[in-house]
């Protein structure tokens, strides 16, 4: 930099970022319309502040597509009976939280900060690694959690017992099948039909002479 600053040497600190005026003329090259165009939705005021998934009116993507209807639907929006929504907290977040032989509940982990009400079920899960022992108490605990809270020497209490799953019965097991009729062993005597007695052949009728006779 020049010891003399004056209007001859005097230079921004970073390069001017050209903006785009808009309506200057016909000359400017975004005169007249300002490069929107002519008419028309995106050529007015506030027409980009359009909600997500608007397709212009057309029928939008998200209802295009199936849905599981239902209020009482296993696979609808977790609402109603079957709604299953938990508070998920790793094991990583009780090894930073936690000291050694700390009790681990719901009411603890809000006053930690990990969670921020205790109105939502809480489930353990076992992402990270454990080596505190710790007694964990909690709505739910995952396979992988309790193995490694087991492993540190600490112990898992459920404040809600598990869900017993029914297995699901195999189509085979539906279908029905007829008991196969037993074969005869091979040293019983194997009885045979007996033939159908001869049915009596009808009497035939007497020749019509023989009736002209008796009746005269």
């Amino acid at each position: 930099m020049p010891d003399d600053l004056n209007l001859s040497n005097l230079k921004p600190a970073q390069p001017r970022k050209e903006r785009k005026r808009v309506g200057r003329g016909l000359g400017s090259g975004k005169g007249r319309y300002s490069g929107r165009g002519l008419k028309g939705q995106k050529s007015r005021s506030g027409s980009h502040k359009m909600r997500a998934g608007f397709e212009g009116g057309q029928n939008p993507l998200y209802m295009r597509l199936g849905k599981l209807r239902g209020r009482t639907s296993k696979d609808a929006l977790p609402i109603g009976p079957h709604r299953t929504s938990t508070a998920p907290v790793n094991v990583a977040a009780l090894e930073e939280r936690y000291e050694a032989g700390a009790d681990v509940t719901p009411e603890s982990l809000v006053e930690k900060g990990v969670l921020k009400n205790t109105r939502t079920d809480v489930k353990i899960l076992g992402n990270g690694e454990l080596t505190k022992k710790l007694s964990v108490t909690a709505h739910a605990v995952s396979a992988t959690a309790r193995e490694k809270i087991e492993a540190a020497g600490g112990t898992v209490t459920l404040l809600r017992e598990p869900k017993v799953r029914r297995p699901k019965r195999k189509p085979e097991a539906l279908r029905q099948t007829k008991p196969e009729a037993a074969e005869p062993e091979a040293d019983e005597p194997v009885a045979e039909a007996e033939p159908e007695e001869a049915q009596e052949a009808p009497a035939e009728p007497e020749a019509e002479g023989e009736a002209e006779e008796e009746q005269g």
